[in-house]
């Protein structure tokens, strides 16, 4: 297993693996070729970036069971997804901002990411594992109020792409099995959410073969695959989000009013 992330030194960007506090820093590009240069940081002493620069980030709705079941839903045919766009992204330990044009409530979502290693175009189930780079943790930010807010047209892609509502990080971790993993938030130290990925209706790999099906997917995009029960509203002036998932690590930001 290895915890991929990209840190800025010294106003420098870079690439590098993670191991109890120590980064080793890699030349090249993580999803094509990369070497060690020999170089070390302590995460001490870096500003981290989000892990990867996404083209798109592709986001699920109503892809866990117990969430269908609360919401007195169908467990859908076939994935049904929105985007988010890049202007969103946003790494580990930074602000999540309340837009000036919005006064609703902003809602958490702790999920977890698949990152894709290579060009993925129409991929079979039984292949996809070679596509997957690894996962990552998301907290895919809502402005709750504007999805139906016009009654002739849900707003999912403006209501969840504003600035710095697309958090994902700290690190991607490859060589994980993801249907043994459980996804945890914590809100102003209170855990809200605790929920295992093997509940999801369609699982990380047959998700990225169907959605390579109707996009191609590119390296360094990430599927965010969906939430369940536990999600809320940050309602303090400042609030400590906390995303974890073990094997990968905790995604940590703020929220201020």
């Amino acid at each position: 297993m290895a915890h991929w992330l990209r840190f800025e030194q010294n106003g420098e960007s870079k690439t590098g693996t993670l191991e109890d506090g120590l980064i080793s820093v890699f030349a090249g590009n993580i999803f094509s070729s990369h070497a060690p240069t020999g170089e070390t940081a302590a995460l001490a002493d870096v500003t981290l970036l989000t892990p990867c620069d996404p083209s798109k980030m592709v986001c699920l709705w109503n892809n866990f069971r117990a969430m269908t079941a609360k919401m007195e839903g169908q467990i859908p045919e076939e994935p049904l997804f929105f985007l988010k766009a890049p202007n969103s992204y946003l790494g580990p330990g930074e602000t999540i901002r309340r837009p000036k044009s919005y006064d609703g409530p902003v809602v958490y979502e702790g999920e977890i990411g698949i990152v894709i290693g290579k060009r993925c175009c129409e991929v079979a189930e039984a292949d996809i594992a070679d596509y997957i780079f690894g996962y990552t943790c998301i907290n895919d930010v809502t402005a709750g109020k504007i999805i139906s807010k016009d009654p002739t047209f849900a707003q999912w892609t403006r209501s969840k792409s504003y600035d710095t509502f697309g958090v994902f990080g700290p690190v991607i971790a490859t060589d994980v099995d993801p249907m043994s993993l459980s996804i945890k938030t914590v809100l102003n130290g209170d855990e809200r959410q605790n929920y295992p990925v093997s509940d999801m209706t369609f699982p990380p790999h047959r998700l990225t073969s169907l959605l390579s099906h109707d996009m191609t997917l590119m390296p360094g995009d990430i599927i965010a695959c969906g939430t369940s029960v536990g999600v809320g509203s940050m309602k303090e002036p400042e609030n400590s989000i906390e995303i974890t998932i073990e094997g990968i690590g905790t995604l940590a930001n703020t929220f201020v009013q």
